[in-house]
């Protein structure tokens, strides 16, 4: 079987804290800023945790390697349950 590539564009937007969860930057940074407050700026600069929903469908386009982090991870945490 060939080697998975990674959707280049997600693996650039997302990726994978220690604990597993997919972490995002937030949107309206880029452009007009002269009108928006310095904490709106601020709070916008910040990084969040995608949706549980939405982390799948992110799962599956980001890079192959954020994928085989999550899934040591799991199971890491699978064994430590046992």
């Amino acid at each position: 079987m060939p080697k998975l590539k990674s959707r280049k564009a997600a693996a650039k937007r997302f990726r994978a804290t220690g604990t597993g969860k997919i972490v995002r930057r937030k949107a309206f940074k880029n452009h007009i800023l002269e009108k928006k407050t310095t904490a709106k700026k601020r709070n916008l600069s910040k990084a969040v945790i995608v949706n549980d929903r939405d982390a799948d469908n992110c799962t599956r386009y980001a890079s192959v390697f954020v994928i085989l982090n999550i899934r040591k991870l799991l199971q890491n945490f699978e064994k430590l349950n046992y």
